[in-house]
């Protein structure tokens, strides 16, 4: 087995190292932020950070790189308070992969990809047509995390959107039905192929496979529009 120390991470080239690091965390979620500027311009930008941070209340973050240059995303969500989260499926990664081009400012990453903003139910920011799930966000708060000057944002479930037949009666959504990929290091997408979902861990009882069970009706009433 091979080994990096930190002395020899610090000698790697900027390119290289970053490649390497950004692999180590295994696969990750890969979504799209959807964002508007207050002169209505909408922002699109891939990301590969997003995590879960509570269900009580429901809140999501994702890691922003440090504001030491222009960052549109940033910047729409401080403006506005509002920004989305759509999965990337598979007839469409190389769409959402070219949202991380750089482009100038006032340039639309919605129509430079290809790819078509929705907006519904008067929400400040687009959804993406395409995405199967989709999540609309309220702006809480941005955590600086001083170690490198990244910025945590943290942002309330407002709106959820999916696929009727992806969610289990216990809540569980099966994004693989969805279609949902994932992603590894900084240019890798991955579609899934599930093992199985486990019981509940207690100490007393052996873990069993759980079986899916669709939920028989819609929970809300929210119709994509």
């Amino acid at each position: 087995m091979k080994r990096f120390t930190t002395s020899d991470i610090e000698k790697m080239s900027k390119r290289y190292r970053t490649q390497l690091i950004n692999s180590l965390s295994g696969f990750k979620s890969v979504n799209l932020v959807g964002t508007i500027s207050q002169e209505g311009i909408t922002n699109l930008s891939v990301i590969s950070s997003v995590i879960h941070l509570g269900a009580n209340p429901a809140l999501m973050g994702f890691i922003m790189r440090p504001v030491s240059v222009r960052r549109d995303t940033y910047k729409n969500i401080l403006d506005t308070g509002y920004f989305t989260f759509n999965h990337i499926h598979s007839d469409f990664y190389k769409k959402a992969h070219q949202t991380s081009a750089r482009y100038d400012f006032g340039v639309s990453e919605f129509d430079t990809s290809g790819l078509n903003p929705s907006f519904k139910n008067n929400f400040k920011a687009p959804f993406v047509s395409e995405s199967a799930v989709q999540i609309g966000l309220q702006f809480k708060e941005a955590l600086n995390i001083e170690a490198n000057n990244t910025i945590l944002i943290v942002g309330a479930v407002q709106e959820v959107y999916y696929p009727e037949n992806c969610l289990n009666e216990d809540g569980y959504l099966d994004i693989e039905s969805a279609g949902s990929i994932t992603c590894s290091g900084l240019d890798s997408y991955h579609t899934t192929e599930r093992l199985a979902r486990l019981s509940y861990a207690k100490p007393d009882q052996p873990i069993e496979e759980l079986k899916d069970e669709r939920a028989s009706k819609p929970t809300s009433s929210i119709k994509d529009e």
